[in-house]
């Protein structure tokens, strides 16, 4: 039987090269952000999906949006807040160019009574 070869370029690491370049430079340039949940795949091979939720490591994924949202230099305007899960769910997205790569930040928290006065370009 002969061993698998990986030479050819179809789903290697090396395909992955844009968005891990972008995570470990955002790691070196803001070591203190928030740790996300974080997303890669070779059909999008330029993409760097970033995720926040309500876990035990992070208790706001609102505030961890925001800390990412300032630190990458991505303006209010371009924040798209919205609800999902019959209303029970605020889920913010944005995106930006970092290093190379495309950066897609998305947040889901419990949907607040009303938005926050931070919000404007959300809403």
């Amino acid at each position: 039987m002969n061993a698998p070869t990986y030479l050819d370029s179809r789903g290697v690491l090396s395909d992955l090269s844009v968005p891990l370049r972008a995570l470990r430079l955002v790691c070196a340039d803001f070591p203190e952000l928030p740790a996300p949940t974080v997303g890669m795949t070779p059909i999008h091979p330029d993409r760097l999906a970033l995720s926040f939720h309500h876990t035990f490591f992070t208790d706001s994924p609102l505030r961890a949006f925001e800390a990412w949202r300032a630190a990458l230099g991505v303006p209010d305007t371009a924040v798209d807040g919205r609800f999902q899960s019959g209303g029970e769910t605020w889920v913010l997205r944005a995106e930006t160019e970092y290093a190379g790569a495309r950066v897609e930040l998305t947040a889901y928290a419990q949907a607040p009574a009303t938005p926050p006065a931070n919000s404007a370009g959300a809403w």
